[in-house]
């Protein structure tokens, strides 16, 4: 045993000696060592390439099932949206045929707009029906033997008031002209009879029926009802089912992908070629079980994948599959689960192939060495040495150049530099591959990457032109690389330069230039890429273009990935505004304050971030958690989608859905009028008429001063004395008299809360202001888990709950102390920040954005630990809750748009401010820090009505703050 040392001193491993000639010995090393490079670079290129396209088909896989959930929507969705429409259509109420006709324009337009809609239809609780359906088709005309110039058809049955049903069939043109009327004596449809009818009227939401028999075409499909509000008609929408399994064909991702929709008898619903699928017999339908579908791939899959929409690898046939198999509850018939499978050789397609032959040729190569190997071992000598240590070296993957070989054989030294060039190219290909892999920045990575590809390519000079975001469509240059030419332009048309007009490639004084297209991998053209090299041997071989569009390719996907990482990030922006947006048009009594908080939120860090002394001169923000916080701000107020807007504007104590206050008027105008009755019966009974008259007088003056009284209480104030609360209690014990029953036309939930109250005979008398129990609206199943002590609170609330959910008490309401707000409406308002915490939580956050729910949820928290929702103490509310919970109060206090407010002026309102923060509801830190920065008078500037922008004594503020703190 024997231990040598490599050209720069380090011990190699030991090599055991058996004797053998140098000759053979060299010839060994390098045939071994060759195979190993050749076999280790093919085999990792191998699993490399195979890992990347089996994610990328695990990736296909996943897609699909996505796809077709989303092609599914877009099927039903726009049936639901049609359906809400068509709900509070006039049409719903039409008694007779022609006022039935009169609205076939908005069924027409409905058609038109969905194209995926076989026939939109009415049917009525009496059994009347109307059905618009387009006569696109020969066959279709033919069936109903309807002439050329049909364009539509309606399907009607009148029942008139005996009874008696009369069907019709009635064409149009497509203007929607009367071509022609046929009465059908023996089309007799009752809608009454339907499923789609029957479903319908028990839920107020569209309801999406299972497969059937269509009853007039005889053809297969599903049904999209609803009822409209009154509950006299149901409104429905036909979807054949071979237009829903068209839209499965395709998106059928790649050449041998098999799509299925199976409902819980593991029987096929919806396939490419329905054909296989639907059996009718005597007018019925049924659908083949998957096992007889004749699909190996699918029944496969069926058997073993779950119901967790895992992508899950199977043998079929013979060959290696990826499918996903999941619940598919987009049509809301329940039952129905969705199978996408692709065998992988759709992805590697010719990867096996091209490695066995890439494989012989390595081997092949490496036994004609041999020979070579074994002339040549005896000059080789000690040389070899140096050769399989620069070998091992790349071997371990260290690709370093080292310094150049000294031998007397030329060819090892040419081999010496040859291993040094290649392990300098494949160091820079890694370096290339990293930059392309980790650097966010696109014109810095483009940058990066160019400078490696001309230094590993030996070009002179290298520049990349990128299409820009300008309407002239130019292609600017973005990065350059050695002294360019001076004919080469900055900017060039995208037009000339597809056509390769601007810079032609061309070879003059032993130099070339040549350009390449970057294009994404959809074929978009990205940009181009321009080289110039030297008019060489080694330039001019054909590898060198391969090599050349195939760094070229991977530099324009990289540029697309970045681009499509950016594009998706201006998307959930853009979502996100629309969604803060959306809150403020909402209700006037939140305006701009949506996009107003964050504005100012943004300031303040960006501001704090760049402090260098001071009390926030540690605070830093990264990219990334400066756009988590901006994510934050924009949804502070996202769950104010839920607060219902009868609450949040709530203009009177009275106020629900509508004002009750004429309710209570109306109640007074009886005792007004059982005043004139007593007047006139006791006139009719031989009393004395002006002592009846002064009596009635006396009556109706109480009467309009208590009504007015009780009017002025339901505007609200700000205080309320104790003794109108008694005068509101004396006026409500006033009797009158309510002759009718009032338990009919009542809702679900006001029988169900009137139910337990005995009725009473008729007439009965009733107090003119009261608080019912019918006024009491539980919370039941629908208890919000806000309580600390509640074990279904999982985010930490700490919130009173009122015991009921609302209390329409009309004295409860009208004896509110302050304002409008009663304490059950005050937590629903407040409930918006539960909403938040629970919506935002409930999304698959990346880790990097983990922190947007705690942001957007925690600005209404103080830090005496007395805000809401979850009465968070002071040591667990980051600078960024402070930030937001400030910014909130500063725009609420000045927010000129909100109609039950003056808005306040600079001063005053910073002054208010300052007692928040002396009372440890505001951080006064953070709060000193705002007055002294000015941010508030940028703010307010930009977003303040001109007088309300007064004079602030930034100092005295602050003392206030002192004196607090030194007490």
């Amino acid at each position: 045993m024997n231990h040598s040392t490599s050209p720069s001193g380090l011990e190699r491993a030991p090599t055991a000696r058996a004797g053998w000639s140098l000759k053979y010995l060299a010839a060994t090393a390098i045939v071994v060592a060759m195979l190993v490079l050749a076999l280790a670079v093919v085999g990792a290129g191998w699993y490399s390439a195979r890992g990347a396209l089996l994610a990328t088909a695990v990736k296909t896989a996943s897609d699909a099932k996505r796809l077709i959930e989303e092609k599914s929507l877009r099927v039903v969705h726009p049936g639901d949206a049609a359906l809400g429409v068509l709900a509070t259509d006039p049409l719903a109420d039409a008694t007779t045929l022609e006022q039935r006709l009169a609205r076939i324009n908005t069924l027409a337009e409905l058609l038109t707009a969905n194209n995926l809609a076989a026939a939109v239809f009415v049917g009525y609780t009496d059994g009347a029906f109307m059905l618009l359906r387009p006569l696109d088709t020969p066959a279709l005309r033919s069936q109903f033997k309807a002439s050329p110039k049909s364009n539509f058809m309606v399907q009607s049955v009148v029942v008139d008031g005996k009874g008696a049903r009369r069907g019709e069939f009635i064409f149009y043109n497509a203007e929607l002209k009367l071509l022609e009327r046929s009465p059908q004596p023996t089309y007799d449809f009752d809608p009454r009879t339907r499923h789609w009818f029957q479903d319908a009227t028990k839920t107020a939401s569209s309801i999406a029926s299972a497969p059937y028999i269509f009853f007039t075409t005889r053809q297969v499909g599903i049904t999209l009802s609803q009822v409209n509000r009154r509950g006299n008609a149901v409104f429905g929408i036909d979807i054949l089912l071979d237009d829903v399994a068209a839209s499965f064909a395709e998106l059928r991702t790649t050449p041998n992908t098999e799509v299925v929709l199976l409902n819980a008898n593991q029987e096929v619903v919806a396939y490419r070629d329905m054909a296989r699928v639907v059996a009718k017999t005597n007018g019925e339908f049924s659908f083949r079980h998957l096992d007889r579908l004749g699909s190996a791939s699918l029944s496969a899959l069926n058997a073993a994948a779950g119901e967790k929409g895992e992508v899950v690898s199977f043998q079929a046939d013979g060959r290696e599959w990826l499918g996903v198999a999941s619940s598919f509850d987009v049509w809301k018939t329940g039952g129905l689960r969705l199978l996408a499978a692709a065998p992988t050789d759709d992805f590697l397609g010719e990867l096996k192939a091209k490695f066995i032959k890439l494989l012989a040729i390595v081997l092949g190569i490496t036994l004609l060495l041999l020979p070579c190997g074994w002339i040549m071992g005896a000059a080789l000598g000690n040389s070899l040495d140096k050769l399989a240590w620069q070998a091992h070296r790349m071997s371990q993957f260290d690709f370093r150049p080292s310094p150049p070989q000294q031998s007397r054989v030329a060819e090892v030294n040419e081999l010496s530099t040859v291993i040094n060039v290649m392990g300098r190219t494949i160091q820079t290909f890694l370096e290339l591959s990293q930059d392309m892999a980790t650097e966010p920045q696109v014109e810095r990575m483009i940058n990066n990457v160019l400078q490696q590809m001309v230094t590993a390519m030996r070009c002179t000079a290298g520049c990349v032109y990128l299409l820009g975001d300008n309407v002239s469509a130019q292609m600017q240059r973005t990065a350059v690389a050695g002294t360019v030419p001076q004919h080469w332009p900055t900017a060039m048309p995208q037009a000339e330069a597809a056509k390769g007009v601007a810079i032609k490639p061309k070879s003059n004084s032993g130099v070339i230039e040549r350009q390449i297209e970057l294009r994404a991998r959809s074929g978009r053209l990205e940009g181009f890429l321009l080289l110039q090299h030297a008019d060489d041997s080694d330039h001019a071989e054909p590898s060198f273009t391969e090599f050349v569009n195939k760094l070229s390719g991977m530099l324009a996907v990289s540029i697309e990935t970045r681009k499509l990482f950016n594009a998706q990030k201006l998307l959930l922006d853009g979502l996100i505004r629309l969604l803060a947006d959306a809150i403020d048009a909402k209700s006037p009594y939140t305006g701009g304050h949506c996009e107003r908080v964050p504005q100012l939120a943004g300031m303040l860090v960006d501001q704090m971030r760049e402090e260098t002394t001071g009390p926030y001169a540690s605070f830093r923000m990264t990219e990334e958690e400066r756009y988590e916080f901006h994510l934050g701000a924009w949804l502070h107020d996202c769950g104010k989608v839920t607060s219902p807007e009868h609450i949040i504007d709530k203009a009177t104590k009275l106020e629900g859905i509508y004002n009750r206050i004429h309710e209570i008027r109306t109640r007074f105008d009886v005792l007004w009028r059982d005043a004139e009755v007593a007047y006139w019966m006791g006139i009719a009974q031989g009393g004395d008429e002006s002592q009846l008259r002064e009596i009635r007088r006396l009556r109706v003056e109480t009467l309009q001063d208590d009504f007015a009284f009780v009017a002025r209480c339901n505007i609200g104030g700000e205080y309320m004395a104790e003794a109108d609360v008694l005068r509101l209690t004396e006026i409500g014990q006033t009797r009158w008299l309510r002759y009718f029953d009032n338990r009919l036309g009542l809702s679900a939930d006001e029988t169900l809360r009137v139910g337990g109250v005995p009725a009473v005979a008729l007439p009965a008398s009733e107090p003119l202001l009261a608080d019912r129990v019918d006024h009491l609206v539980h919370w039941g199943e629908r208890k919000p888990a806000v309580e600390k002590s509640d074990p279904m609170n999982r985010h930490g609330f700490d919130m009173a709950l009122p015991p009921y959910a609302q209390n329409m008490g009309e004295l409860y309401n009208l004896s509110i102390p302050k304002g409008t707000l009663t304490a059950e409406d005050r937590f629903k308002i407040n409930e918006h920040m539960v909403q938040t915490l629970v919506m935002l939580q409930s999304l698959p956050w990346p880790p990097n954005m983990a922190l947007v729910p705690e942001i957007a949820a925690t600005h209404h928290e103080k830090l005496d630990g007395s805000g809401y929702p979850r009465k968070l103490p002071a040591a667990r509310l980051t600078v960024a809750d402070r930030v937001m919970a400030l910014a909130d109060i500063f725009e609420a206090l000045t927010a000129a748009d909100r109609p039950y407010k003056a808005p306040k002026k600079l001063n005053e309102s910073l002054c208010l401010m300052a007692k928040m923060a002396n009372n440890h509801h505001l951080d006064s830190a953070l709060f000193r820090y705002f007055l002294e920065s000015g941010l508030w008078l940028t703010f307010a500037e930009k977003f303040m009505r001109p007088e309300q922008i007064d004079r602030v004594d930034v100092a005295a503020i602050v003392a206030t703050l002192d004196v607090a703190a030194a007490a």
